[in-house]
């Protein structure tokens, strides 16, 4: 991601007044601001796919589900990001109004232009918020899942998810976040998605 260089650097403060005056949405992260672009229509079908599988899953039991238009605070001063899809089941979150700040769960789509920096530094991001659980990163291009999982000793564990390592015939693979005890064949996110065939294999 490349800071938008036509704004200087702003507090997080600033940013904040600042962003709820502007037609397109801005992340925020060490005083600068980044411009969020539009995603594919594949990418939009995968994260509608599971929040709406997630609102199902979660219905009555206190919890929120979000999508890419609201923010998630790391910390009172930032980094902001919105993240594709979100779930926040702690009570401080019930009613918020401008952003969330305890999630659970976080969900990246993939993009080409943004796969790298939500490997990268948005994860760094996301490990500093202490009510996190599970990161959970989605290809649009083919059916495969990574979900990092804070296990019992603080660590963050790698879960694949891949159609293309499954070996066992006939078995739907099933994808399984534990942080809101969700589980769903891995096709249900990859309803009405269509892959576009690589012309280089």
């Amino acid at each position: 991601m490349i800071a938008s260089p036509e704004f200087p650097r702003m507090t997080s403060q600033e940013y904040l007044e600042w962003e709820e005056q502007q037609p397109i949405k801005y992340e925020y992260a060490n005083g600068f601001v980044y411009a969020m672009t539009g995603g594919t229509i594949p990418h939009n079908d995968i994260a509608l796919n599971l929040a709406s599988a997630l609102k199902t899953h979660l219905r009555g039991k206190g919890c929120k589900v979000q999508m890419a238009d609201v923010k998630v605070a790391v910390s009172e001063k930032g980094p902001f990001h919105y993240p594709d899809v979100m779930v926040s089941c702690d009570e401080r979150d019930r009613r918020a109004i401008k952003l969330i700040q305890y999630p659970c769960l976080i969900v990246e789509v993939l993009s080409p232009g943004t796969e790298g920096f939500d490997r990268g530094d948005k994860f760094k991001h996301y490990r500093r918020i202490k009510t996190l659980k599970e990161y959970v990163l989605i290809s649009a291009d083919k059916m495969s899942v990574d979900c990092y999982r804070l296990n019992e000793r603080g660590i963050w564990e790698l879960i694949p998810y891949s159609v293309d390592e499954v070996t066992t015939e006939g078995a739907e693979l099933e994808i399984h976040f534990t942080s809101v005890d969700f589980r769903c064949p891995i096709s249900l996110l990859y309803e009405d998605v269509e892959f576009i065939a690589n012309d280089n294999s």
